[in-house]
């Protein structure tokens, strides 16, 4: 077992390191902005009011409003990473590494928007009327020829395996430690009721998960937010040192002070860079499999939605996750007992702990952690229940949601560090395909993405008059058909 998670330790270490996904995923970030005029910046506002104020497309085919959507997408990527891995990247990297972070989401915003946009536009309708998309289909349709295909494929096997790991037994295992740390619950406990309450959620589908998130994702993002925004007030003093480290340690490198090591700039970088994406996961093409259920009018509107995922997960979550520690002085704080930096794993909680009156600060980030891993757990067995789908068909759906939800309780009885190494490198495996497809796809993102928002540059049209404009154009009619719920078009 040790020579496993050493092997896999490596194999993650070349995947997330600095000369395979991350130049890929900020080159590719880089690229889109520039083909897409710097979209995230100039539709944010647009596309914030389209799905959290307006929420939905009245009239429009899908199994789940807009805001549904967003939510079930933001419940798999706002979880641990937004704790612990803002944690660790702070711990290894100095404060410079969330000026970083602030950069792959920014870049990151544009690939999640690509992401949402090709999701839609190649999405179909499988044999229980229910909305199929992600990569795992807009790569094949989107690519013709055997390449296309195999993409799709190899991006769906990965996607599968990955939900096991990532989605489902790390973080069952994260609610489990942290539940008994603070309330002295047995793990089995834990991993009884989580059993439970995530069999309930999945039998019924999108709808029932999206109904969930969309009631349990706002609560425990205001919940956790407004713990931070008391702390940093509390510690309003040492903001202005907390911005200046960050934005001058970003390009210096951190020097060694009380119990942090130092580190230089490129491991500031790559800590920055690697945690960023972790978090928000754009390009990863695990959000857009969630795009493709919401109810629509047109591709353009939701991939602007998915877009603002990236924007609440890291420009807010993690901005304040990483502010509390920096401000507090926790992020090279000496543990007494082993006379060394404090974990990762405690990093967090000390901030709060330190902000906060009496016990407050640890049970805010314990239930923080466990709404999060909750709902990161229900967003990724909606990832997996759709690649399944495109690997044997509507018939391993539900064989597939009872292995989920009682795999969950051996995550939260087991050690799993090879379990996490494993999950990173099936992570890196899905962005893989997902990036080149994009690059390949680019053209056509551009060219429909200019169109549409040529006619409609607020997000304000409705379906008659967005039908008007788009009726004849190349692959209308191709997408409305593919729309319509009950469609007997299946993918070959």
């Amino acid at each position: 077992m040790d020579a496993l998670t050493e092997l896999l330790a490596s194999i993650s270490g070349f995947v997330w390191g600095p000369f395979l996904l991350i130049p890929l995923l900020l080159g590719t970030g880089l690229y889109l902005t520039f083909r897409l005029g710097g979209l995230q910046f100039t539709k944010l506002l647009p596309a914030l009011n389209l799905g959290i104020l307006k929420r939905k497309d009245a009239g429009s085919e899908g199994d789940i409003s807009q805001f549904q959507a967003l939510t079930t997408a933001l419940a798999a990527t706002v979880g641990t990473g937004n704790i612990v891995g803002v944690a660790t990247a702070i711990g290894i990297g100095g404060p410079g590494a969330l000026f970083w972070m602030w950069m792959t989401g920014l870049l990151g915003m544009v690939t999640k928007y690509a992401e949402g946009f090709l999701a839609v536009r190649f999405r179909g309708t499988d044999d229980a009327g229910e909305k199929s998309g992600g990569p795992q289909y807009y790569l094949e349709r989107g690519i013709k020829g055997p390449f296309g295909k195999v993409l799709g494929l190899m991006f769906a096997i990965f996607a599968v395996l990955a939900c096991f790991g990532i989605g489902n037994m790390t973080q069952g295992n994260s609610i489990a430690a942290n539940v008994e740390s603070s309330w002295s619950v047995p793990a089995w406990a834990t991993g009884a009721v989580l059993t439970v309450l995530t069999l309930v959620v999945l039998v019924g589908g999108i709808k029932s998960i999206g109904r969930v998130t969309a009631g349990l994702v706002p609560i425990m993002i205001v919940f956790y937010v407004l713990g931070a925004i008391y702390i940093l007030i509390a510690n309003i003093g040492a903001l202005p040192s907390a911005f200046a480290q960050i934005f001058t340690e970003a390009f210096t490198g951190t020097s060694a002070v009380g119990g942090f090591a130092g580190s230089a700039i490129i491991v500031v970088v790559q800590m920055g860079v690697a945690r960023g994406l972790f978090s928000n996961e754009s390009g990863l093409g695990s959000a857009p499999i969630a795009a493709a259920a919401a109810k629509t009018s047109h591709p353009v509107r939701q991939g602007l939605v998915s877009m603002t995922q990236t924007f609440i997960d890291t420009i807010i979550v993690v901005s304040f996750t990483g502010l509390t520690i920096i401000a507090t002085g926790t992020w090279d704080e000496i543990d007494p007992e082993t006379g060394e930096q404090i974990s990762a794993a405690l990093m967090t909680g000390e901030a709060f702990s330190h902000g906060l009156p009496g016990h407050w600060g640890h049970w805010v980030v314990t239930l923080g952690i466990v709404l999060f891993a909750f709902s990161t757990l229900l967003g990724w067995s909606y990832y997996g229940d759709r690649n399944v789908e495109r690997l044997v068909g509507r018939r391993g759906v539900l064989p597939f949601r009872i292995v989920f939800s009682l795999v969950v309780f051996i995550g939260c009885t087991t050690e799993l560090e090879p379990v996490w190494n494993f999950s990173d490198v099936m992570n890196g495996l899905m962005a893989l395909p997902n990036l080149l497809g994009i690059l390949i796809l680019s053209g056509l993102i551009a060219r429909e993405t200019k169109y549409y928002l040529k006619h409609d540059p607020q997000l304000r049209a409705d379906k008659d008059t967005i039908e008007s404009f788009m009726v004849d154009q190349p692959g209308w009619a191709e997408w409305k058909a593919g729309d319509v719920i009950g469609s007997s078009r299946r993918f070959d």
